[in-house]
């Protein structure tokens, strides 16, 4: 077909007309078309780019993936072995010996941290003991070259008692820039140290061999009715003349295992009264907890038992016990109740009572059992994972130690802020509740 130029514009113009009038009679059909189109266009779009997205974190968590493993020290499986390292032995030899004759500077020579507290009570301690029959050293590979893991099984004779007490302690062990072997004891390992030694204690060989030590410490108390009063009443008297040792040294300047003695020192000593004595630090006794969070107030200690009502946050109730399975237990609405520990913190606090007057003393105990609300303890609570030992109740409190998995630790208060109070070297201490049993 033959077109002018002249004829162009008007051809364009029918045409545009046309579809124009088609797409008007058709637009019923068309537009839901072209809606569908551009959806799903839109849609393609946004799958494309959350795979990118996907394809990016993934690649991401690659890389932290590799960067961690970096970190982490690999723990081997190896079988727990007796007598392996002969210079080990000798250095646990010969560090009981110094226990038992209460040297000090030589047991000062194999560990790394031993400050005057721990001289003092070494000093008292080798007071009570005969001597330690029995030394096995059981060992496993450190998480670096040159250190081990050091199970020390021990039976230990007091002088009052007729029997050998069973015993285990783990020690970090570790070799000086001469080849010499020494007992790490400063507790400022890095996390990647204490979780190797951490998943060591856990392993089979291990724990049976802790399990094999306690059955037999447990066979004793169960044959003899004395032996656990025996103990309590030999760390309670250790701990006391410890502290008056101390009390001294502090009044009268006088030097503690080599410190240089002051030229005051001896005046001060003869002057000073011999009845006079630093006062010992109160005991504090949580009495009165509230509700951090809302939580649910259940029967027992338990998730499933029965709900009696809800705390609110800032809702105080009486303490009548901190219990080691993460339970508190209070009064609530004249009845016992139970709440989760990790919801409460300490409200109101008291101190320990000072020794009364004979005339008052009795009553006051009357009063403190119609009360029930001393959360005080007694006895020893086990390390069931290693876990920091610190100057106060606080994460940033000051280091003052580890404990590491089966030892003990003679406590005094389990407190209702998650920290538990305990006596360690000779003063107070604080280490996680979650972390004991």
């Amino acid at each position: 077909m033959n077109t002018s130029n002249n004829n162009i514009p008007d051809f364009i113009k029918a045409k545009l007309e046309a579809f124009k009038n088609w797409l008007f009679r058709y637009s019923k059909i068309i537009m839901p078309v072209i809606l569908v189109i551009c959806v799903a266009v839109t849609v393609t779009i946004a799958i494309n780019a959350n795979k990118r997205k996907l394809a990016e974190e993934e690649s991401t968590e690659a890389t932290e993936d590799v960067d961690m493993s970096d970190l982490t020290i690999d723990v081997p499986e190896v079988p727990l072995v007796q007598d392996a390292v002969p210079g080990i032995n000798e250095l646990f030899n010969t560090y009981y010996e110094a226990v038992v004759e209460g040297d000090t500077d030589t047991m000062s020579g194999l560990i790394d941290h031993l400050d005057s507290m721990e001289i003092l009570k070494a000093q008292e301690t080798s007071k009570y003991i005969e001597s330690y029959p029995t030394v096995e050293v059981y060992t496993k590979a450190g998480p670096k070259e040159g250190t081990y893991i050091a199970y020390v099984y021990t039976e230990v004779k007091f002088n009052d008692y007729d029997k050998s007490l069973p015993g285990m302690r783990t020690y970090y062990v570790c070799t000086d820039e001469n080849g010499n072997f020494y007992l790490n004891e400063d507790g400022e390992e890095d996390e990647n140290v204490l979780n190797y030694i951490r998943e060591v204690n856990l392993q089979d060989d291990v724990i049976d061999l802790n399990n094999k030590v306690a059955a037999a410490y447990n066979d004793l108390v169960a044959e003899d009715e004395t032996l656990a009063d025996f103990i309590l009443d030999l760390n309670t008297e250790i701990d006391k003349n410890v502290g008056e040792a101390l009390a001294r040294a502090e009044g009268s300047n006088t030097p503690v295992a080599g410190e240089e003695p002051s030229a005051e020192g001896d005046a001060s000593t003869e002057e000073k009264p011999e009845t006079e004595k630093e006062p010992e630090e109160p005991s504090i006794v949580v009495t009165k907890v509230k509700a951090t969070d809302v939580v649910n107030i259940r029967t027992s200690d338990s998730e499933t038992a029965d709900k009696l009502g809800k705390a609110a946050v800032g809702d105080e109730f009486t303490l009548l016990e901190e219990k080691g399975n993460g339970w508190s237990k209070i009064s609530y609405e004249g009845r016992e109740a139970y709440i989760k520990s990790e919801y409460l913190e300490p409200s109101e606090t008291k101190q320990a009572e000072a020794e009364k007057p004979e005339e008052t003393q009795e009553e006051s105990e009357q009063q403190t059992q119609a009360n029930n609300d001393d959360a005080e303890t007694t006895g020893t609570v086990t390390v069931k994972e290693n876990v920091r030992i610190r100057a106060s109740a606080s994460e940033s409190g000051e280091k003052l130690g580890t404990a590491y998995v089966g030892e003990k630790l003679e406590v005094i208060m389990k407190q209702a802020d998650g920290w538990t109070k305990i006596k360690y070297n000779g003063r107070t201490a604080y280490v996680k509740s979650d972390y004991v049993e």
